[in-house]
């Protein structure tokens, strides 16, 4: 009896264009990592700084293909003519965020503009314009953005943060939804805490470190290395049926 075997899809992204914002350290670089060892030629972006620079050099002399993009997400304007004109990307990830933590009755209305600036209104522009360059080239696409397990629960002093990564997973609904059609797939990563240089101030409190310990189900807090795979999975073509929904790598944070 012979049969013909089904085949795993490829998570190789040879050929395609990546932008990862927010790509300069921590979640974004280990991002733009995964997709240029996946074969794709990545545009790291965020505000030009000397460390932009290096990590693109980091994964130029790593044998990937990388170069370095200067970017504010808050500068909309300016935003949609740099994808513009560096576009189409075939693979967009976002991990450009801000949080500033505190007792939701003492948020500050500067404190919240500012997040909100960079976590919604940055983020829907930033997937819009994308997405227009797809379209306009009548390209598919993978748009990902870097949310948070906040989307889906509540935290102590995370009510403004919670507030933004929520708003995120509706916008990406309803995007996906729209765009499905034509090709263009959204959807959102939910990592739990995540080992970076901006969470150690998190980690050097015993308090957190033990409500985080209590949540993680898996008894260990994440790592760059756990978001990668994740990355690269729904970037490929391996996720070629998964829209409008939101990956969570939280060690079963979310799971009660």
């Amino acid at each position: 009896m012979t049969s013909t075997l089904p085949r795993t899809p490829s998570f190789r992204l040879d050929g395609k264009r990546a932008l990862v914002v927010g790509a300069s350290s921590g979640i974004g670089f280990a991002a733009a990592v995964a997709l240029a060892e996946a074969g794709a030629v990545v545009s790291l972006a965020a505000r030009q700084s000397p460390k932009l620079d290096q990590a693109a050099e980091a994964i130029g002399a790593g044998g990937f293909k990388a170069k370095a993009l200067a970017l504010d997400i808050t500068d909309v304007d300016a935003l949609c003519e740099a994808v513009e004109a560096s576009g189409p990307f075939d693979v967009l990830v976002n991990s450009a965020g801000l949080a500033i933590h505190g007792p939701a009755l003492e948020t500050k209305a500067e404190d919240y503009d500012k997040v909100f600036t960079i976590n919604v209104r940055g983020a829907y522009f930033l997937m819009q314009a994308v997405a227009k360059g797809l379209i306009s080239a009548g390209k598919p696409g993978s748009l990902i953005t870097i949310s948070s397990q906040m989307a889906h629960v509540g935290g102590i002093d995370r009510a403004v943060y919670s507030a933004t990564k929520h708003a995120v997973e509706g916008f990406t609904k309803s995007m996906a939804i729209e765009w499905g059609k034509m090709g263009v797939r959204v959807n959102t990563i939910c990592p739990t805490f995540i080992r970076t240089p901006l969470t150690e101030q998190t980690f050097s409190n015993p308090q957190r470190v033990k409500w985080i310990s209590e949540k993680i189900k898996l008894g260990r807090v994440g790592e760059v290395e756990d978001i990668m795979a994740a990355v690269a999975y729904l970037a490929s073509d391996a996720s070629a049926m998964v829209t409008g929904t939101s990956l969570m790598v939280d060690g079963g944070w979310t799971a009660e």
